[in-house]
């Protein structure tokens, strides 16, 4: 049977739910600042330095994975826009 498409807020949902849940409290203290990818349907995942490695390593294991991937310790795995020391004085160096 053919399983009915997710919405991408669905997937995020299940994975962020799926984390929160199962996986921050055992992968938190050992892996932070690494990227963890998971499969929303079977729960499989893969924990590595960058998340295309993270990817390719559950896609291998399940061509047909929906991917769900996070930095672990991080709010977001990515930030955009320049960043500041904080401290630092504005114009140095100018």
């Amino acid at each position: 049977m053919r399983q009915k498409a997710l919405t991408v807020e669905e997937i995020a949902r299940r994975g962020r739910d799926f984390y929160e849940r199962e996986l921050r409290p055992n992968v938190e203290a050992a892996h932070h600042g690494q990227f963890l990818v998971l499969d929303v349907i079977t729960h499989s995942f893969e924990i590595a330095d960058d998340d295309l490695t993270a990817s390719d390593r559950v896609l291998k294991n399940n061509p047909k994975a929906v991917l769900y991937g996070c930095r672990i310790g991080y709010a977001a795995a990515y930030r955009i826009g320049p960043a500041t020391a904080v401290g630092a004085s504005r114009g140095a160096g100018r």
